[in-house]
């Protein structure tokens, strides 16, 4: 049973705030961003207390979403509704952030309204809300000259606009009744996170990977969708299939919604998909990447004739030559002197509090190496001193590139849709946690 519920920017300013039974006082939003701010590091624990108050969160997109209860209620249950919450407001305004939740307070009342009924959790379904919900979407799409590259000589269609832009999948999925917000798409994301660990000899003692499929549809007819994965895929090592390079996971879990008839035999998923988002399959891959780590670092730390500190780092990407990577290299030292970068584009800052130094890398192409010296005046540097410097922990995304080999052999639609309809498939990989000890 859920007292309130409310939504915090960052700096603890109220956005949302809907009180179902009276049971807290308003006073409950002050006290819960006080205990979350005067708690040490980034991570709270997502349930606190305060007397007979239970505050239970999730942070997302920037925002706290919070929900108390005086009762017993099930945590478990709470986070999961928070969870499903922020996902429906990410699909009726098309993205999660403090300005899209400002632009579309009333949306967000009229759908708390049709969510929960005096505490009391009614539905999280899309597809049910939307028989409810009147209000429209307000979305604000700044200008931008990137949007007349897709146009050329004399307005003929370019390569490049057979390409769905970035932002294409963060519409409202009930945008424009009759205007844009009505053109048949679909997006299949395959995402996965990294968590790797590697040792000061270059061996990689940790190597992780958790993966999803992510469907977001704007198909208002769509009956059922069949997702065709690697024939190879195995679930297991006891489950290995064909004769060329199999495409294993751990674990492997499904949503509700898909149906796993054809699973066994072709690899193919059957789901009737609901208009928003949903994560139709989650995987788990452990210590067994198929290949090598994308990222090596060869340092060097020495002590020079003045007493300064030498960190000399070399990072080598080992993605085939056509790939870019938007990378952030941080590395745990003292206080910087003076810097040389391997090209202008790049930049380094300090950052006290940490202890650590950031180098930026805007583009990182793969098959090259970039380099950097950093110059660190320690004072009474010695040889326990030097022990100090690291890890370096990598923060990149790697577009079109997974690293269990997962792939989308196709995508089909049926019925077959009448007028225009586009799929779009997207491969992201993240690095979760990316450590290189020195």
């Amino acid at each position: 049973m859920i007292s309130q519920i409310f939504i915090l920017s960052s700096k603890g300013d109220h956005l949302i705030y809907k009180d179902f039974r009276g049971e807290a006082g308003s006073d409950a939003v002050t006290v819960f961003y006080e205990k979350v701010t005067a708690l040490p590091g980034d991570q709270p624990p997502v349930v606190m207390s305060h007397g007979d108050l239970h505050f239970v969160h999730v942070r997302q997109g920037g925002l706290y979403c919070v929900a108390t209860t005086a009762a017993d209620s099930s945590p478990f249950t709470v986070i999961e509704f928070l969870n499903r919450l922020m996902a429906l407001i990410k699909d009726y305004c098309g993205s999660l952030s403090e300005k899209s939740v400002r632009m579309n307070f009333a949306l967000i009342y009229e759908l708390l309204d049709e969510v929960v009924d005096y505490g009391y959790i009614q539905t999280t379904s899309s597809d049910v809300l939307k028989n409810f919900i009147q209000t429209e979407a307000v979305s604000s799409k700044p200008f931008s000259l990137f949007d007349l590259s897709n146009v050329g000589l004399f307005g003929a269609e370019t390569q490049q606009s057979k390409v769905a832009p970035s932002s294409a999948a963060t519409r409202p999925i009930l945008s424009s009744r009759g205007e844009q917000g009505g053109k048949s798409e679909i997006f299949v994301d395959v995402i996965e996170r990294l968590c790797v660990v590697i040792g000061s000899n270059g061996v990689v003692m940790k190597a992780d990977v958790e993966g999803e499929i992510r469907v977001k549809c704007y198909m208002p007819s769509c009956s059922e969708m069949r997702i065709g994965l690697n024939e190879e895929f195995s679930i297991g090592k006891s489950q290995l299939r064909g004769y060329g390079a199999a495409v294993r996971v751990d674990e492997c879990s499904f949503h509700q919604a898909v149906r796993l008839d054809e699973f066994d035999s072709h690899r193919i998923l059957r789901v009737c998909p609901s208009q928003g988002e949903q994560t139709v399959m989650q995987y788990q891959l452990s210590d067994d990447l198929p290949s090598a780590p994308p990222f090596r670092l060869f340092p060097t730390v020495e002590r020079d004739v003045g007493g300064r500190l030498l960190l000399y780092l070399k990072l080598r990407c080992d993605l085939p030559p056509k790939r870019s990577v938007l990378l952030q290299d941080a590395t745990t030292t003292h206080t910087p002197l003076c810097q040389e970068l391997s090209s202008p584009d790049q930049s380094a800052e300090l950052q006290p509090h940490s202890r650590a130094v950031v180098w930026q890398i805007p583009r990182f192409p793969g098959g090259t190496q970039l380099s950097a010296l950093f110059k660190l005046e320690v004072p009474g540097l010695s040889s326990a001193s030097m022990l100090e410097v690291g890890p370096v922990g990598l923060s990149f995304e790697l577009p079109k590139v997974t690293a269990t080999g997962l792939q989308i052999r196709f995508l089909r639609l049926s019925p077959v849709q009448p007028g225009a309809s586009q799929r779009w498939v997207r491969y992201v990989t993240h690095s979760d946690s990316y450590t290189i000890r020195i």
